[in-house]
């Protein structure tokens, strides 16, 4: 192939079987990294979809490493995640992992970027929106370590982060055998009996 793609100008080289053997939304990405003078070699493959392909194409655009994420293993979320990350110069490594979704990589990726310990809920028995809660109270300067257990599911730890940014004594509804709805009652409680004081 590479004899062929050197020789060949980019009109030529669509009209050949190697080609043809991509997809409409597959040739549209290869076409557009050979525009943009790129090594298409590099994601012109079969087995990866144009979304992917895209992923890598952006990357190697940006001139990032995408050897890191430029792998069959990883959807086109996970690879956007890990680029995203790439272009900030955040270490990826944190949660360029299989066992994340990319929702959940988004969500260790934003804790990278505003500078919070990560690894407090970078742990794939978090779901995306348990992680999220758990950011957001860090963020807040919380003691999350209240809330930021698997137990929980992510209404109660909205609850638990409520609280504690109000400033309430949580203990008496952090309770995993409280569901949120109890939970959200008992905060509203503590609420108007701090209020009274």
């Amino acid at each position: 192939m590479n004899k062929i793609y050197n020789n060949l100008t980019v009109e030529n080289l669509t009209k050949t079987d190697w080609f043809n053997q991509f997809n409409y939304f597959q040739q549209k990405e290869i076409k557009q990294g050979l525009q943009d003078n790129l090594d298409v070699l590099i994601y012109a493959k079969p087995e990866y979809s144009d979304s992917k392909m895209m992923q890598i194409r952006l990357g190697l655009l940006k001139k990032l490493d995408i050897s890191i994420y430029a792998k069959k293993k990883y959807n086109y979320r996970q690879m956007e995640e890990i680029r995203l990350g790439l272009e900030e110069n955040l270490d990826v490594s944190i949660y360029a992992k299989e066992e994340f979704t990319g929702k959940q990589m988004e969500q260790i990726r934003i804790g990278l970027e505003a500078n919070l310990d990560v690894f407090i809920y970078a742990k794939p028995d978090f779901n995306e929106k348990q992680m999220k809660q758990i950011r957001e109270g860090l963020k807040a300067n919380l003691n999350v370590s209240i809330y930021a257990k698997s137990n929980f599911n992510c209404s109660q730890m909205n609850q638990i982060r409520l609280g504690l940014k109000e400033k309430l004594d949580v203990s008496s509804y952090a309770k995993k055998e409280c569901n949120w709805k109890e939970m959200k009652e008992i905060r509203k409680k503590l609420k108007n009996e701090q209020k009274n004081i």
